[in-house]
């Protein structure tokens, strides 16, 4: 048998991650939270929903956690699949199985979402502009033709996962994952998901002063 795991860095999330967690482990069993410094219940509500925690004592940034998650998949033999998740409930679990599908199948090694592919996710107009100039930069840098240059929503066989070196813990990993995917020149396809801004998910960083820092590591980095 094979199988997928999702890997959800979490970060202060003890409102929201047992629910998150409830509704992936519907369709995915093998779920990995990298709690990443928490110093609320974070832990304690991911275990209770069912999930495999690994900590960081302290926090180190969400390239760091994805790492950590990344290692930990790797150890399981059956791996077929990972999947990288948000813990703040923006993204759709019915998303992320269409991905999965695409690496089980074998139609590609790298299922990136895109929130431009369709007109589900409802964007400020500077918030679309800031995620049309990363992936137009991105594009530039790497000469992968993407959309969507900064979407958490990802899927990865596990040639590529045990490929992926991440060194940048914070806002520039995300760049560094493209960078890294366009040295390794996998088969990569893009998915249409729908991201869901709620005021809790804007609070935890997908607010105008993310934007602006997204514009100063493509930049000034």
């Amino acid at each position: 048998m094979s199988r997928t795991w999702v890997v959800i860095p979490m970060f202060n999330e003890a409102s929201v991650v047992g629910a998150v967690i409830e509704g992936v482990r519907e369709v995915f069993p093998h779920v990995v939270c990298v709690d990443d410094g928490s110093r609320d219940n974070s832990q304690g509500v991911a275990r209770e929903a069912g999930a495999i925690v690994v900590q960081h004592p302290i926090n180190l940034g969400q390239g760091a956690a994805l790492q950590t998650g990344f290692e930990y998949c790797l150890q399981d033999p059956e791996l077929d699949c990972v999947i990288t998740f948000d813990a703040d409930g923006q993204h759709r679990v019915s998303d992320a199985k269409a991905m999965a599908d695409r690496i089980t199948s074998g139609e590609a090694d790298v299922v990136l979402g895109s929130r431009f592919l369709d007109d589900r996710t409802q964007l400020s107009p500077m918030k679309r502009l800031v995620l049309r100039t990363a992936a137009i930069q991105s594009r530039w840098s790497t000469g992968l033709s993407l959309t969507d240059a900064h979407n958490g929503l990802r899927a990865f066989n596990p040639q590529v996962v045990g490929s992926i070196h991440l060194q940048q813990n914070r806002m520039a990993h995300a760049s560094e994952l493209i960078h890294q995917l366009a040295e390794l020149n996998p088969r990569w396809v893009e998915q249409p998901v729908e991201i869901i801004y709620t005021e809790y998910s804007k609070s935890k960083g997908q607010s105008l002063l993310n934007s602006v820092n997204i514009l100063a590591d493509l930049f000034l980095r």
